[in-house]
This record gives structure tokens, C-alpha cells and sequence, in this order.
């Protein structure tokens, strides 16, 4: 992807990096060349952001031309919305009040250039401040009345930046922009930028460490610079063209909050918010699958007030899930009336509404791999030891806490298996989703769609190899290019 560095006069920066083009305001809004340019990142450091100014209109005419600006014009509107610089504040207060505890003074201004001060003892908060309002320069100032509060925040111009100050502005622009971040030179020229969202001490992660290099490998071979990224690398999303989530999914963790992001600064995604927030809601997907006429186990959506009609309806022993688990998490079986109406009563403490199905005991769960409306890999999923689900978080032995799985070729998948499965992803749109399938009384029936499935080396891999990490990253390259 062409990137592109848009300032008032050229000159006066001295950016020697590689695969970046420095160009004047001007020219940006002018040249032909421009307007008529493809899949480009265009940082704005222009002087001014006002209304009409000519930094203004570079972010607003990049956004018409499907460039990928940073700021954004909304980034702009943003600084000068009250309500928002006074949320932001309310929120971190902690962090501010830690920040600034050694300040005698009774006002204090923070110089932000790319998320960093020159200063090391701010560099938390300066991050802080960077992530939310995704300027390259800013400037907050606070003044101290019983407490450090937010007086003022705004864009920084070029020519407003300190002399002694600009030797490191360069520094951390060419660290922004070059994104140096490799211990060794790079084997060749990159043609776009992907990250790999990773959250160290997941307690179950899609990928484990063996996958997660494979998909960086697969990918700088199709011509992807890679990075994993953690949760903290918010604020950075924007410098990418694409980013894969393998941290496990929540609607209120941060791989939602990475998704929305991109959804809304046209990075492509796998997967996106939409997936999250369908599949990790067992009433949704309830209902869903019902609509769909997809055949589940008996289930029924819960309440206060109809929980012993689901113990005639279903029976027992019988499941019980809360909208939001996931990998067994939340899931609990009742095998006695006393059991379920205790389990009833506290799930429902914390949601209106939770999912009770009927108990259908199998050796394994099928799981189809969906990219996109294609099945890439099948797997078998056993029940670890002497449980009744894949996964016993209550084990004693590390081993027995999952059950085994084995992987076979599609071809040997039973044909209503694999159809049940695309018709399920179908519900959901595209996406990469693992469907949960058990055939019980010889009968297939769907457990669960889940977005953001497991890729494991040596598990979900194992009969296809490089291939399916090779179609994930070929999916990724190709939402790029429909942008195009």
C-alpha cells in the first residue's frame, strides 16, 4: 500500500524512509496523480485542522478518495467535542492524577508527538491520550484544583512545535512511519501491513505459539510485513491495512474493540464485530438457528418465569450456557431438578435471558473450519477424560483438562455434516467460523458457530498443512483489494 506524508512545506522535514513519499498539501490536493491513486495511507501533519484549512480538506478529500487518512476528519470533530474530551478525562482519572502527583505547580502542559513526550515518566499517559484522539501532535493542558483536571485539548501545529523539541518529533516520526521494529533486516519490500492480535495469559487461545509463526510466515511470503500486537497496541491499529484477531472473543474485551476500529477505518478483518457480537450470544445464535431451520439439540431461551416449563420441555439431565460463554466457559449440566433451579437462579442474576438444551452425550463434536463460505478443514473434538465436554476447566492433570482431537480431509467429512455447517456459517455472513456439529440417534445437529476458531498447529492443520493458513491470509489480502 502506497503511504503518504502530507505536509505544508516538504522541506522542512527531513523523513528519509523507506516506501514512504513525502508530499506538500498542495500537491496532495491538487495533483491529479493523487486524487487518482489507489489502496494509499495518508498521514496528515499538516499546520492546521480547522474547518476549511488545507489540513482539513487533505483528511476529508483522502477520505473521498478512499485513502486511509490519519486523522481522520472525525478525529478532527472529536478535539472539539466537550463531552468526549470530558469522558476521556473522567475515565483516566486514576492515570492522570498518578501521572501528574509530583507537579508542584498549579498548571501543567503535555507535548504529544505520535503517542510520545520527551519525557519517559509520561509515556503512559501520553499513549493514553494518542490512542483515543489519533492525532500525530497534541497538546493537553491541566490545571490542578483539588485535583489534576483536563483543561484543554488540541492539535498541535508543525510551527508550534518547540526547537528544542523537533529533533526528537523526527525521531519518533521515523519510528512511526518506518515502523522499525525487527531485530534483523527485512528479506524483501512488503506490499501491505498486517497485524496479528495475540493477549498473553488467554486462557484458551485460537492459536498457540507453533500456528502463530506459521500465519507470520505465510504471510510475509504472500507479501504481508506481520506483527503480533497486543491489547495495549490499540491506538496503532491505524497504521495497518489489515489485522487478525487470535485472542479469544468478547463483546466487551478488547478483540471487540480492535474490530470495531478497524471496521470503522477500513482495515480489513477476519473477523468482523458483527460475527463477534452474533456469535457470542447464545440467544442470538438460538434463535438464529431456529429461524434458519438448522436442527439443534431441544433448546429453549429462559426467563424468570419459565424455567419449569423448560424442565418438562427439555428434561433432564439437561445443559444450561450463558449468553456469553465460550470454550465451556459458563456452560453447566443439571442432572437433579434441586441442581438446575439452583443453576437457573444464579445464571439469571446476571442475565434476563440464558439458554437451556438438551443433553445429547457424544464421544466428539465435529468441528467444520468455514472461511468465507468454503469449509477449509475438518476436525474431531473428544471429550476430555471423564467429562462430558471437550474442555474440563476443573481437571487435576494439565492433560486431562482437553480432550484429543484428529483431523481429516474433507472428502471423508459425511456430505449433511458439511452442508449442515455452510449452512450455518451462512447465517452468520462471511467470516472464518468453526461450527460445533454432534450426531446424536444418527441425527446431525448444530451446538454452536463460533467466530474466531481454533487454528492450532499440529491440531486444525493437520491434514492440510500450510493450506489453510495460506487461504486465511489470501482472505485478508483479498478484502484488501476489493477496496481497491
Amino acid at each position: 500500500m502506497n503511504k503518504i506524508i502530507v505536509v505544508n512545506d516538504p522541506e522542512k522535514w527531513n523523513f528519509s524512509i523507506e516506501n514512504v513519499t513525502v508530499v506538500a498539501a498542495q500537491e496532495y490536493l491538487t495533483n491529479v496523480t493523487f486524487s487518482t491513486l489507489k489502496t494509499a495511507r495518508v498521514f496528515n501533519l499538516c499546520e492546521d485542522y480547522s474547518y476549511q484549512s488545507k489540513g482539513y480538506y487533505v483528511s476529508l478529500l483522502a477520505e473521498a478518495r478512499e485513502h486511509l487518512p490519519i486523522p481522520t476528519v472525525k478525529n478532527m470533530v472529536d478535539l472539539r467535542e466537550p463531552k468526549l474530551v470530558r469522558i476521556v478525562s473522567e475515565e483516566f482519572d486514576d492515570l492522570i492524577q498518578s501521572s501528574l502527583k509530583n507537579i508542584k505547580s498549579k498548571e501543567f502542559t503535555l507535548s504529544i508527538y505520535f503517542g510520545q513526550n520527551v519525557a519517559q515518566k509520561y509515556k503512559e499517559l501520553s499513549l493514553m491520550f494518542h490512542r483515543h484522539f489519533q492525532m500525530p501532535f497534541l497538546r493537553i493542558k491541566f490545571n490542578f484544583n483539588t485535583k489534576w483536571q483536563v483543561q484543554s485539548i488540541k492539535a498541535i501545529a508543525a510551527n508550534e512545535i518547540p526547537d528544542e523539541h523537533f529533533s526528537y518529533v523526527q525521531e519518533y516520526a521515523s519510528q512511526y512511519f518506518a515502523k522499525k521494529r525487527y531485530d534483523k533486516a527485512r528479506p524483501n519490500k512488503f506490499e501491505f501491513d498486517l497485524a496479528i492480535l495475540v493477549k498473553e495469559g488467554d486462557p484458551a487461545p485460537p492459536s498457540n505459539v507453533k500456528a502463530l509463526k506459521k500465519f507470520v510466515e505465510v504471510a510475509e511470503k504472500l507479501g504481508f510485513y506481520t506483527e503480533i500486537v497486543t491489547p495495549k497496541d490499540l491506538y496503532r491499529l491505524s497504521a495497518f491495512d489489515a489485522l487478525f484477531i487470535r485472542q479469544s472473543t468478547e463483546v466487551n474485551n478488547e478483540a471487540y474493540a480492535f474490530a470495531r476500529k478497524a471496521q470503522t477505518e477500513g482495515i480489513a478483518i477476519i473477523d468482523y464485530p458483527d460475527a463477534i457480537l452474533k456469535c457470542c450470544n447464545k440467544v442470538y445464535m438460538a434463535e438464529s438457528l431456529n429461524n434458519a431451520n438448522i436442527a439443534t439439540p431441544k433448546t429453549m431461551i429462559l426467563h424468570q418465569q419459565n424455567t419449569n416449563e423448560a424442565l418438562e420441555k427439555i428434561g433432564l439431565p439437561c445443559v444450561l450456557k450463558s449468553p456469553d460463554s465460550t470454550f465451556s466457559f459458563g456452560v453447566q449440566k443439571a442432572t437433579t431438578e434441586e441442581e438446575f433451579l439452583s443453576l437457573t437462579s444464579h445464571m439469571l442474576k446476571t442475565s434476563d435471558l440464558i439458554i437451556a438444551q438438551e443433553f445429547c452425550p457424544s464421544d466428539y463434536d465435529w468441528r467444520i473450519g468455514i472461511l468465507d463460505g468454503k469449509p477449509i478443514y475438518a476436525s474431531r473434538y473428544y471429550m476430555a477424560k471423564g467429562h462430558w465436554q471437550i474442555y474440563n476447566w476443573k481437571a487435576k492433570k494439565h492433560k486431562d483438562v482437553e480432550g484429543n482431537a484428529d483431523c481429516l480431509p474433507l472428502e471423508k467429512v459425511p456430505k449433511k455434516i458439511l452442508k449442515m455447517a455452510i449452512k450455518s456459517a451462512k447465517i452468520m455472513g462471511d467470516g472464518l467460523y468453526g461450527i460445533d456439529i454432534k450426531v446424536f440417534s444418527n441425527e446431525p445437529m448444530v451446538i454452536e458457530i463460533n467466530d474466531n476458531p481454533n487454528i492450532d498447529y499440529g491440531v486444525e492443520d493437520a491434514y492440510y498443512g500450510e493450506q489453510i493458513y495460506t487461504a486465511i491470509i489470501n482472505a485478508l489480502k483479498e478484502r484488501i483489494t476489493k477496496k481497491s
